[in-house]
């Protein structure tokens, strides 16, 4: 009896103890995305362009949730917060673009890693078109559609972890709207993301 119990005891202990193993390689990594650039839209009003300009520039301040599936592969999650913010109270506006990633990272040395990959995402917008400006807009619609990137970067690691990213990204996004044909936007962006 005692030695079956001892046994159970070392069983549970080892299993406890791959269990703390897998706990601790297990990399859920959170950060903070600075992302600006440029596209084509035709279809939204762009707050930083005249009226009857198709496009202009981007930025916006994301927050990024990581899962590191394995050593060379990880699933990242982009909450943008500045853009919804900032455009819903001073242009009573909606643009909010949430996306999933995929990074495939491939050691170049002990610092960097050259991280090429794919995301998946969804664009939501609620406002005027591009035909309007900022101080004469015209009636609000609403209109959606799924966006597509792909972006190559280099991480810089830090006792063989990525701290932070540096990256260029290309998208495309149909936005399809009631009454409407369906919008084009095309643009890419330039990204540094830091991880705690």
């Amino acid at each position: 009896m005692k030695k079956t119990l001892l046994a159970i005891i070392i069983i549970f202990l080892s299993f406890q103890n791959i269990d703390a193993q897998t706990t601790k390689e297990s990399k859920n990594s959170y950060g903070i995305l600075f992302m600006a650039g440029l596209r084509y839209d035709d279809l939204r009003m762009c707050a930083a362009s005249p009226a009857g300009v198709k496009g202009g520039s981007i930025a916006d301040i994301m927050f990024i949730m990581k899962h590191q599936l394995n050593k060379n592969n990880a699933l990242s999650f982009n909450l943008p917060v500045m853009r919804p913010i900032l455009f819903g109270i001073a242009f009573k506006m909606l643009q909010f673009e949430p996306e999933l990633r995929y990074e495939h990272s491939k050691m170049i040395n002990e610092k960097m890693d050259l991280v090429t990959g794919g995301g998946l995402g969804i664009s939501l917008h609620y406002g005027p078109d591009y035909q309007s400006s900022v101080k004469d807009p015209g009636p609000s619609f609403f209109a959606m559609g799924p966006l597509f990137s792909l972006q190559t970067g280099i991480a810089f690691k830090k006792e063989m972890t990525a701290k932070s990213l540096l990256s260029l990204k290309a998208f495309y996004i149909p936005l399809f709207a009631k009454d409407r044909d369906t919008g084009t936007v095309l643009g890419g962006t330039v990204s540094y993301a830091i991880y705690f």
